[in-house]
């Protein structure tokens, strides 16, 4: 009988703290998709604050963001957008660039640290001379902290030699930031000076920051205007969403401090997982809040396997594949859950191997 649950699944798993609960149901609030609430106009204007945009806009996920900034930047069905091949909106949003607004895709090998080769984007930029044959490349995307990599943070170097290598060819630079705080507080770096070089960026507040819903795109006042009437096509106008927009701006104000202590707990949780025999870490590799385990080659337990053993333990987490398993910290894990969590992967490692006579 499971008595205690630590649920690594994802930092999208927070509950509404008090303090959002009770913002929540004191939001003042009116008829957003008129302009008139006044709740989501104190979000928006905050987070364009923060990130030194010009404007900013709520929508109800990450993948909506992602998309309303690909179709506003790519407004001619044809164009072509350069982004990694292990990226979310590549592999985790749907198609939906393809499929709703007719953009294609053109991927660049993402490297283990989430970068793509700055001569590698460049090659991949479509010649205008070639017009009549080929897409017309209008976008680069890039994503920070990079998922699929680990929780990898981009540096603000890398990010500018992009936005350089953008301006040269008359293109524009959109940045995946459903982490960019994270990335922000493991660089130490401030988050308007990590997407300086960005012409929009999307920022999820549901994932680290732990607010209950939503996410914002930030960038020009022209760019929003039009990112605006987009997200109405898209379905995503709302009317009083000053009670999601409250929850959100408790979580900027009072999270983004936890996510330092995030990072720790990570990688203190990576230090013990690599202790125990039959997993395999890159401990270093360990950045920010995930963390990727890998069943040793040599070993016969599967990751199919430890993943519901740990389950039945109360320990809830991602099955990647037959060999690797993923966890993301958050703000709602304690220092004795992450220490409850290794004695439980420890008697399950050690349970699977007895069965298997390892």
């Amino acid at each position: 009988m499971v008595t205690r649950t630590v649920d690594f699944r994802s930092d999208t798993v927070t509950k509404p703290t008090e303090a959002m609960r009770a913002a929540m149901a004191n939001a003042e609030v009116d008829d957003d998709v008129l302009g008139s609430d006044p709740t989501a106009a104190r979000l928006e204007k905050e987070m364009a604050k923060i990130m030194g945009k010009e404007a900013a806009l709520f929508v109800p996920s990450g993948t909506m963001g992602n998309l309303v900034s690909v179709l506003v930047h790519c407004d001619i069905r044809g164009s072509e957008v350069i982004l990694g091949d292990n990226s979310h909106i590549h592999i985790y949003e749907n198609g939906g660039i393809s499929t709703i607004g007719g953009v294609h895709p053109r991927t660049v090998k993402n490297n283990k640290d989430g970068t793509m080769d700055i001569n590698l984007i460049e090659a991949a930029i479509r010649d205008p001379k070639g017009e009549l044959v080929y897409p017309t490349t209008r976008l680069i995307c890039l994503e920070n902290t990079h998922a699929n990599s680990g929780g990898r943070c981009l540096s603000a170097e890398y990010i500018d030699k992009v936005g350089e290598l953008a301006k040269r060819h008359g293109l524009k630079l959109h940045i995946d930031g459903a982490r960019i705080f994270n990335a922000s507080v493991a660089l130490g770096v401030p988050v308007d000076r990590l997407v300086q070089a960005a012409d929009s960026v999307s920022v999820c507040l549901s994932k680290g920051l732990g607010a209950p819903v939503g996410s914002v795109i930030v960038g020009s006042s022209s760019f929003i205007t039009k990112a605006r009437r987009l997200r109405k096509t898209l379905g995503g106008g709302m009317r009083q969403i000053g009670i999601l927009c409250a929850a959100a701006l408790v979580a900027v104000q009072e999270n983004v401090a936890k996510l330092e202590s995030d990072h720790r707990k990570a990688k203190l949780m990576a230090e013990g997982l690599n202790q125990i025999k039959g997993l395999k870490l890159d401990v270093s590799s360990v950045e920010t809040n995930i963390i990727f385990i890998d069943i040793e080659e040599s070993s016969r337990i599967t990751a199919g396997k430890l993943f519901k053993d740990l389950e039945q333990r109360g320990i809830l987490l991602m099955l990647e594949s037959s060999k690797r398993l993923r966890i993301v910290m958050h703000h709602q894990i304690s220092a004795s859950d992450v220490q409850y969590a290794l004695s439980c992967f420890q008697q399950a490692v050690k349970g699977v191997q007895s069965e298997n006579g390892i």
